[in-house]
Formats: C-alpha cells, sequence, structure tokens
C-alpha cells in the first residue's frame, strides 16, 4: 500500500490512506464528531510513503545482487484503527471512528518480508506521521 503526493484522492477509487485523508477532512470541514470505517478496524497494513520505493528502486539499481526479486517494504504493519487514529491526529481532528460491523474486514494481514532488502541496507526513511503529513499537504493544494 503506497501513498504520498498527488496521489488519487477520488472518493469511489483511491487507496486506503488517501481515501481516509479525505473523509477526515471532509468530516471536520462539516464539523462532523465521527467518521465511520468498514469492519473492525483489526486487520493490518504496511504502507510505504512513495518516496521510499523511489528511493529503494535508485538504491537496487546500483547494487550487484544474486536474487531478481527483492521484497521492498517498511517491516511495520499497522492496524486499520491505529492507521486512522494517526491521520486524526494529523488533520488536529477531534474525530471519534464508528466501526461498521456488518461490513468486511478484508485480507487480515499484509507485510512483505523485507529481509533481502535489509540484507542489502535498504530501509525505508520517511515515518508513518511524516508521510501522512506530506500527503496531507498535498492533498490540500489538489482540492
Amino acid at each position: 500500500n503506497l501513498y504520498g503526493p498527488n496521489d488519487n484522492y477520488d472518493s469511489l477509487n483511491s487507496h486506503f490512506i488517501p481515501a481516509l485523508i479525505k473523509k477526515i477532512d471532509k468530516a471536520n470541514l462539516k464539523k462532523e464528531d465521527q467518521i465511520t470505517l468498514w469492519g473492525t478496524g483489526k486487520p493490518k497494513r504496511e504502507i510505504m510513503y512513495v518516496d521510499d520505493l523511489a528511493e529503494a528502486c535508485l538504491f537496487f539499481l546500483k547494487k550487484k545482487k544474486t536474487k531478481n526479486v527483492i521484497n521492498v517494504g517498511t517491516g511495520i504493519d499497522y492496524s486499520i484503527k491505529d492507521i486512522a487514529l494517526k491521520v486524526i491526529e494529523i488533520l488536529d481532528s477531534k474525530l471519534t471512528i464508528n466501526f461498521d460491523y456488518s461490513k468486511p474486514d478484508g485480507v487480515y494481514r499484509k507485510l512483505l518480508n523485507s529481509n533481502e532488502a535489509k540484507k542489502h541496507g535498504w530501509k525505508s526513511k520517511i515515518t508513518l506521521h511524516k508521510g501522512i503529513k506530506k500527503t496531507f499537504n498535498s492533498y490540500l493544494k489538489s482540492i
């Protein structure tokens, strides 16, 4: 799950982070007190800021490596709930989250094994907080 500036913020077909940013921002503007998310909020997702992936591509283009496929990830997964709370915090919101348990959770966990990338000396640099903040600033410029 990549996210970052110039992402797709379309309500119908964007990825999780840009959709969440848009949903929380709109709720804030309408002075709502809560948002509703599907499922339980317990599934976990590994998310990575796009600049980290771009840097990884350049890093591995310059490396001599024996493997043709190298997973690139942060190595950290967060629950949907924790990610939503982080976005709420960064957007300086007072929203609470209501989970719609009648909706599906989806896959419980999505986390790459990025040990090979680590063996070669690569790791992501952009923290979740910094990445969401940069993405939100980009979103504000797009509306």
